[in-house]
C-alpha cells in the first residue's frame, strides 16, 4: 500500500506525463467561461439535504466518512460544469470522494435557510459571503469537529482536485498546510524562473513593492507562477493575449514572480523576504495565483485557481472601478453590476 502523500505524488506523475497537458483540445484547463445557457446538473450521488449542515455531518460521521464537503456553485457557471463534468466524470475521484465524504449543494443565490456545522442559520446567499466564496464552485471542507479542514475557490484539475480529497481525508491538514503537501508530491516537476513565459508590462527586477510608507500610483499585480506550467502557459497564450484585458492591465503595475524560488522580495507591507517564502506565507498553493494589493499595499483579492477571459476581465474591472469599497464580496458586487 502506498503511503500517505506518495499516492498524489503518483498521480501528479501520471497525469504530467500523459497526453492531457499538451493536447489544447483535451486538456480540463481549456475551455470556454461564458455564462451557460443550459444549467449545471449535479451527479446523482449528492446528498440530499433538508440542509441543516449539523446533522449531515453527523449522519456523514456515523457511516464512517472523514467529513462532508459543502459545494457552493451557480446554475449557469462554466467553472461548475468543468467540476461536475470532468472530475467528477472520473471514476477513482468519484470512489474516492463518495467514500470519504458526504457532498451537499448551496446556491450561492438562494435565499433559502442553511444552518451551518455549528448551528448558525442564514441564507444560503449570506452563508456563501460568509465563507468567502468569490469564485464558484467554492467547495469547503468539515472535518469531524465542524471545522473547516481546506477551502478551494474556483475550478481546479482533476490532480490537485484529487490531491485536496486526500489532504482532508487522511488527516494531513491537522499537520501541514496544503501547498507543503502540493510540494511533496510535485517536487520533481520544479523549474527554474527562465522558463517562465514573460510578459512586456512585467516590471524587471529587484522586487520592491513595498507601499506602505508612500501608496503606488496605480493596484498592484502579482503573478505568482512556475516553470514549465501548463496552467500558466494557458494564461498568457489565452487570456493574456486579449486586446481588452491587455487594455485593463494598463492601470496596473504588475510583476511575475516564481513561487519556488529565492529571489528577493520587498513585499507591499515593507518585510524583505523571498518569492518563496512569501508565496508560503500567503498559503499559494496553485499556480498561476494572481494577487491583487490596492495602492496602499492591502490585498484586496486573489485568483488562485483556473482562470479565462471573463472572470479575468470582471475581477479586473472588480478593482479598477474599486467596487470592493462597496462590495467586499466579489459575488455582490458582480450582482450588482449586472442590475445596474
Amino acid at each position: 500500500m502506498l503511503r500517505p502523500g506518495l499516492l498524489f505524488t503518483v498521480l501528479v506523475v501520471l497525469w504530467w506525463n500523459s497526453p492531457t497537458p499538451v493536447a489544447a483540445e483535451e486538456s480540463p484547463l481549456v475551455f470556454d467561461d461564458i455564462p451557460l445557457k443550459e444549467m449545471v446538473q449535479h451527479p446523482d450521488w449528492f446528498k440530499e439535504s433538508f440542509l441543516d449542515l449539523q446533522d449531515d455531518l453527523r449522519e456523514a460521521l456515523d457511516s464512517g466518512k472523514k467529513g462532508i464537503i459543502v459545494y457552493f456553485g451557480q446554475k449557469r457557471c462554466p467553472y461548475c460544469r468543468q467540476l461536475m463534468e470532468v472530475n467528477f466524470r472520473q471514476l477513482d475521484i468519484v470512489k474516492y470522494t463518495r467514500n470519504n465524504f458526504d457532498v451537499i449543494a448551496i446556491d450561492i443565490w438562494s435565499p433559502e435557510e442553511v444552518t451551518d456545522p455549528v448551528g448558525n442559520t442564514m441564507t444560503q446567499r449570506d452563508y456563501a459571503v460568509k465563507m468567502g466564496t468569490n469564485f464558484t464552485p467554492s467547495l469547503v471542507f468539515y472535518d469531524e469537529t465542524g471545522g473547516v479542514a481546506l477551502r478551494l475557490r474556483g475550478y481546479y484539475p482533476p490532480y490537485q482536485f484529487r490531491a485536496a480529497l486526500e489532504y482532508v481525508a487522511d488527516g494531513h491538514y491537522q499537520r501541514e498546510q496544503f501547498s507543503y503537501y502540493l510540494d511533496r508530491g510535485d517536487s520533481t516537476l520544479r523549474f527554474e524562473a527562465e522558463d517562465m513565459v514573460e510578459e512586456e508590462f512585467f516590471l524587471p527586477p529587484p522586487y520592491n513593492l513595498d507601499r506602505s510608507r508612500f501608496p503606488g500610483e496605480r493596484p498592484l499585480a502579482v503573478f505568482f507562477e512556475q516553470g514549465n506550467c501548463h496552467a500558466c502557459d494557458i494564461l498568457h497564450t489565452q487570456p493574456l493575449r486579449q486586446p481588452a484585458i491587455l487594455k485593463l492591465l494598463e492601470n496596473f503595475e504588475a510583476v511575475q514572480l516564481n513561487l519556488h524560488s529565492a529571489d528577493p522580495v520587498i513585499t507591499p507591507d515593507g518585510k524583505k523576504t523571498s518569492a518563496r517564502r512569501w508565496a508560503e506565507s500567503l498559503g499559494i498553493f496553485y499556480a498561476p495565483t494572481l494577487v491583487f494589493f490596492d495602492e496602499n499595499g492591502r490585498e484586496i483579492i486573489r485568483v488562485d485557481s483556473v482562470v479565462h477571459f471573463f472572470r479575468l476581465r470582471n475581477v479586473l474591472n472588480y478593482i479598477l472601478s474599486k467596487g470592493y469599497l462597496s462590495h467586499p464580496s466579489f459575488q455582490l458586487w458582480r450582482s450588482a453590476e449586472r442590475n445596474r
